[in-house]
């Protein structure tokens, strides 16, 4: 009898923490949220908030008509499983734990991608993949691992998702980051197409990141251990999703203290989500060695795939989801077949190569991650160049330069009151597939355009010195032409400076919750060039020429008698001060 009470007590305590660890990983839609948003530049931040939020929102509303049906429903030849509507006709029989504990995984494999195609998808886009991968690609896949499919009958093991939610997740990224393309500065190309440079874009808020991450690994815990089912496979789960991504942050951060001279930051911050997602599939048959050793391989693999991405694919992962939820996702399920012990509480029947089972469990793992992956790639792909042909995969020239936050939601800052400017080294754009929006907006014009919107009044301009400052002020959205215009000329120094301003146009009004805020500023860009070789009105030309639109708002030229300059270095005066030489 007492034995019978304890299992009834037991059972009922596990089936209480099962929904608390459903809330936990409800609460790591934040920590992604802080990530992605500390991650990436400050002009974007709204959105990508408003993204995370609607992943979740969004991925509830497809879960109720079809996700959880297909995930849960009864079987229908190891594939699917059979679609219903039992929560609105059966409610009193509903499986209701299930259901919540399901739907919040699902809402962690949408959120992965939004990472890897953060600042320049549409919005409307992006609700539209996050529908289908809630809706379709995760809950079939995860049939078959989780839903009595035909993985899972064969002895798949995947505990807590690498496979199931990291790696599908992480594929969606990496596609959709190819198909999106790079951000505007991100890679500078020559003339024959060959990537030259490779520029950071740093994250304007690293502290909110670092939260995000530890928010992240609080919530794992209810990630891996939700589904234990005594006190000693619970604690032996907490053990291993604490030792291995504690492991990869230090071995990542040894290791890009040797090879960067300086431990990187940001990186041992995805390090840590690194270790977690491998030993996510692992985490209830490992032991504490096994988990060291995922986590040692984790920390040396989330350094490798953002440095693969970069240099050798070019493709642009702003928070490097491709390299933690990919990469690791496959070598998490990998281990399985690697580590499994029967050492570990609640595992009695799976064991790894390396602790004498032999090749049979690591084979079925490696179908398993080969099938998944072939799913994923194919309907995704799909699914994006459907949107592209339809919707439009990416955001405008312009609004990529000038922010999400402004242009998809109305949103003049998601740090209103604060004076944000973008510090990074981006400035370096060179026109390319993602960038050439075709003939400019001056050559596409009549004369009587070009002479209705140009009037110039031919003024002599005379300095004894034979030099000139030249202050423009232009669109903020058309420095990159701007600056090749000049460049092109031979002006080789310039002085850039952020500045807000206002003509004719009186500024544009915004508006917060409804309400219209006064805004009669807009951000522009001041250049000011100093020359003495080149002709003034070569550079006015220029100017003129790439900064034209045919709209109020394209500028100002002002120029400037200079009456002396002084080279600080040498003591160099006037033109032979404006030589860029050593």
């Amino acid at each position: 009898m007492t034995e019978e009470i304890l299992s009834v007590v037991n059972g009922q305590v596990f089936a209480v923490w099962f929904l608390i660890g459903a809330a936990l990983v409800f609460w790591m839609q934040a920590g992604f949220a802080m990530v992605e948003a500390g991650f990436t530049r400050a002009k974007n931040a709204g959105n990508i908030i408003m993204k995370n939020l609607m992943d979740f929102c969004i991925g509830t509303v497809t879960f109720i008509l079809i996700g959880f049906s297909l995930l849960l429903g009864e079987d229908l030849l190891g594939f699917i499983g059979k679609p219903g509507f039992d929560i609105f006709t059966n409610y009193a029989d509903f499986d209701w734990s299930n259901f919540v504990f399901n739907l919040v995984f699902c809402a962690t494999t949408a959120t992965i991608v939004s990472g890897a195609m953060a600042e320049r998808t549409k919005f409307l886009s992006y609700c539209v993949y996050s529908a289908v991968i809630s809706a379709l690609i995760y809950p079939v896949e995860a049939h078959w691992i989780w839903g009595g499919g035909w993985l899972s009958q064969m002895g798949f093991h995947d505990f807590a998702g690498s496979c199931a939610i990291h790696m599908v997740g992480g594929v969606s990224a990496l596609i959709g980051a190819k198909i999106l393309g790079p951000r505007i500065g991100k890679f500078v190309k020559d003339k024959s197409g060959k990537v030259t440079k490779i520029n950071a874009f740093p994250g304007h808020n690293l502290p909110i990141g670092a939260l995000g991450v530890f928010i992240l690994w609080l919530g794992w815990y209810g990630f891996n251990g939700a589904a234990a089912t005594s006190v000693e496979q619970l604690g032996s789960i907490f053990l291993t999703t604490t030792i291995a991504p504690a492991i990869a942050t230090v071995t990542c951060m040894i290791f890009t203290w040797v090879r960067y001279g300086k431990p990187d930051v940001s990186m041992c911050l995805n390090a840590s989500l690194a270790g977690l997602v491998a030993v996510t599939a692992p985490c209830d048959v490992a032991d504490a060695l096994g988990a060291a050793i995922i986590g040692l391989v984790s920390g040396v693999l989330v350094v490798f795939g953002v440095w693969f991405l970069d240099s050798v694919l070019h493709i642009d992962d702003p928070v490097g989801a491709v390299a933690v939820h990919c990469l690791n996702g496959i070598w998490g399920t990998v281990a399985v077949g690697l580590f499994a012990t029967t050492a570990a509480p609640g595992n009695d029947s799976l064991t790894g190569l390396f602790y004498g089972g032999g090749f049979k469990l690591l084979g079925i793992q490696l179908l398993g991650v080969l099938s998944v992956v072939a799913w994923t790639a194919v309907t995704i792909t799909v699914t994006f160049l459907l949107i592209r042909a339809v919707f439009g995969l990416r955001v405008s020239e312009e609004e990529e330069i000038v922010g999400l936050d402004a242009t998809e939601h109305g949103l003049a800052s998601a740090y209103t009151g604060f004076s944000i400017m973008d510090v990074s080294n981006t400035m370096t754009m060179d026109v390319n597939e993602n960038t050439n929006i075709g003939t400019s907006d001056y050559v596409a014009a009549s004369q009587v355009q070009r002479d209705a919107a140009v009037k110039v009044v031919k003024v002599p301009v005379v300095s004894e010195s034979g030099i000139y400052k030249v202050v423009i002020i232009a669109k903020l959205t058309r420095y990159e032409k701007l600056k090749k215009a000049m460049n092109d000329l031979g002006v080789t120094g310039m002085t850039v400076t952020q500045v807000m301003g206002c003509g004719v146009q009186k500024g544009a009004g915004e508006k917060y919750r409804g309400v219209e805020m006064d805004a009669t500023l807009l951000p522009k860009v001041k250049v000011e060039v100093v020359i003495g070789s080149i002709p003034v009105d070569d550079v006015i030309e220029a100017a003129k020429k790439t900064l034209y639109t045919g709209h109020i708002g394209d500028g100002k030229i002002f120029v400037y008698n200079v009456d002396r300059v002084v080279k600080i270095r040498t003591g160099e005066e006037d033109v032979a001060a404006l030589q860029d030489v050593e």
